[in-house]
């Protein structure tokens, strides 16, 4: 009742904003009819979705991977660029003012223009990513910068095939994802443009340029004679509209990013825009995965958007499918929400077993390609990535991992290094990663005795105690149980308390223990202490940060 209440005293202050039945309101609608919602099981309310069931392929996948690439990585300056460029003062400011000039003559508008992609190879990418072990592939539809990446019948003058590359993007990489038998997911954060990019009507407050607006009041009629002739920045910017409460603090848009704490509220008709376009990519392109970079879904609570579109995609999914293998991630979900959709941790992990899947994403490096990260070898190692995977699985979640692309659409050989190492281990580990469930404790060892909390929506990651070979993690497929050390004892020999004689978790006798990557069949003691395992002779260091063996009982 306090959140029902709540949500209506919202709507009261926000007079422009249509409240669904789902929130005790009439549901109003824009005069446009706009694209249909697909008809079926699923309604556009929590209730109705909460009928859903993650499908198995997607328990099944337990790692995908990730290309978050659009203009953003031009500059090749990491992230939020495209907000950052226009605050005064600011790394990525003066990153701007020195490659292209001050943003009230070159915005972000013109940073797209430049941006070619002119040696992306999406075949050969998502080729590189499958050998590495990935189950699913997912491609960035449009970030913050509210520009599409595909041929947008709603966007249809900011979308990639109009202005800088002129590709379907999405379309190259949805026929990449198909040529390798992967299921293909879609990221889409562009609701937040509204409130992302009022730093954009900003200007200067001090030197030469202070007081010269920056570019993101422009219209239509100030391209007469310029690039962008007859195309209007405000279908990019979305800037024709006040500033929201504290809009010149730059940390303010944290507390806003749900819409309130003083948001000034998006117009029906840039949601409507927005709802439309995201049906129009779902029909386009029938992903099975859409990621929202959103709490919880795109304008909730102030619209049903979001569960008109999460609806959209479960009916169209059973009708084209004959089953429902959609899914949609999003972030800070409360119990009842995570059963309507797969919960999402945005760099961070869950500190126990979840009861429904859910899902990491993180990246090796910033989101945005960033030359920076780069030259100062800031990238997550292997070791690290693969850590994350098996402390991931063991609690019923899958990871995703974005590894960063240039501007010109490749990715560096500092980049590929880390695939290749992951390969590596994949190659030899993965029986215990794919088709797993985990078993009645996810693990042991000190690590866990000092996780870092979750943070709103994550950014738990590499917080905690760095994993060593008493930090074990578990995960079961049928009869068969495996255990993976987080590290290589210097005795070689591997000590698992919670296997210990009469443990109240595995009571069978265990007949036989297999080290994974060799198949070698190990020698075993069990007694009130734990179970003692001799691991073979140490070849390398290479692997040997994730040591799997297979027990048989």
């Amino acid at each position: 009742m306090r959140r029902r209440t709540l949500i209506k005293g919202m709507a009261a202050a926000l007079p422009s904003i249509w409240l669904s039945p789902a929130l005790g309101g009439d549901l109003l609608r824009p005069g446009s009819p706009g694209e249909p919602m697909a008809r079926g099981p699923f309604k556009p309310t929590w209730e109705s979705l909460q009928n859903y069931k993650t499908p198995d392929w997607f328990r099944d996948a337990k790692f995908g991977m990730w290309a978050h690439w659009g203009p953003q990585c031009q500059p090749e300056s990491g992230d939020w660029y495209a907000r950052e460029m226009y605050q005064e003062g600011s790394v990525k400011y003066k990153i701007h003012l020195e490659k292209y000039g001050h943003p009230s003559k070159f915005g972000f508008k013109d940073v797209i223009n430049e941006w070619k992609g002119e040696n992306w190879d999406p075949e050969e990418l998502v080729s590189l990513y499958k050998n590495a072990g990935a189950q699913y592939f997912m491609a960035m539809a449009n970030h913050h910068d509210n520009f599409d990446l595909y041929n947008s019948k709603y966007q249809k003058n900011w979308n990639a095939t109009r202005i800088g590359p002129k590709k379907d993007l999405i379309g190259g990489w949805a026929k990449a994802a198909k040529n390798n038998g992967l299921p293909f997911g879609v990221s889409v954060h562009a609701s937040h443009a509204w409130r992302w990019y009022e730093s954009a009507q900003r200007s200067d407050k001090h030197g030469q340029y202070a007081g010269i607006p920056y570019d993101g009041k422009l219209t239509k009629a100030d391209g007469k004679g310029k690039w962008w002739d007859g195309l209007d920045p405000q279908e990019l910017y979305e800037q024709n509209h006040p500033l929201s409460e504290n809009s010149w603090n730059d940390g303010a848009i944290h507390k806003q990013w749900m819409w309130g704490n003083g948001v000034y509220p998006p117009s029906k008709i840039y949601i409507e825009k927005f709802y439309n376009r995201t049906i129009d990519l779902i029909n386009k392109y029938d992903p099975d995965v859409i990621y929202f970079d959103d709490s919880q879904l795109p304008f909730w609570p102030i619209s049903d958007a979001g569960l008109r579109i999460a609806a959209h995609l479960y009916n169209k999914s059973i009708k084209d499918h004959g089953e429902l293998r959609a899914v949609i991630n999003g972030k800070m979900l409360d119990e009842n929400q995570r059963k309507a959709m797969v919960w999402d941790i945005e760099r961070g992990q869950a500190n126990e077993i979840q009861p429904l899947p859910w899902q990491t994403d993180t990246c090796i490096g910033d989101w945005h390609y960033n030359r920076d990260a780069y030259n100062r070898d800031r990238y997550k190692t292997p070791k690290t990535v693969i850590q994350t995977l098996v402390d991931v699985v063991s609690k019923n979640g899958n990871l995703m991992l974005n590894v960063p692309v240039r501007g010109d659409g490749t990715i560096d050989e500092k980049e590929r290094k880390v695939v290749e190492g992951i390969t590596q281990w994949m190659k030899l580990n993965s029986e215990s990663i794919y088709g797993t469930r985990p078993w009645k404790i996810f693990g042991e060892g000190p690590a866990q005795q000092s996780a870092a909390v979750l943070n709103a929506q994550g950014f738990n990651e590499g917080k905690g105690k760095p994993f060593t070979h008493e930090d074990i993690r578990f995960v079961t497929k049928g009869d068969i149980l495996y255990a993976t050390a987080m590290g290589w004892p210097d005795n070689g020999r591997l000590v698992i308390k919670s296997l210990k004689k009469n443990s109240e978790y595995l009571t069978k006798e265990i007949q036989r223990i297999e080290f994974l990557p060799t198949k070698q069949t190990l020698t075993f003691e069990r007694d009130e202490n734990g179970l003692v395992v001799s691991l073979p002779e140490r070849t390398s260091d290479e692997l040997t940060y994730a040591n799997v063996i297979k027990v048989l009982s």
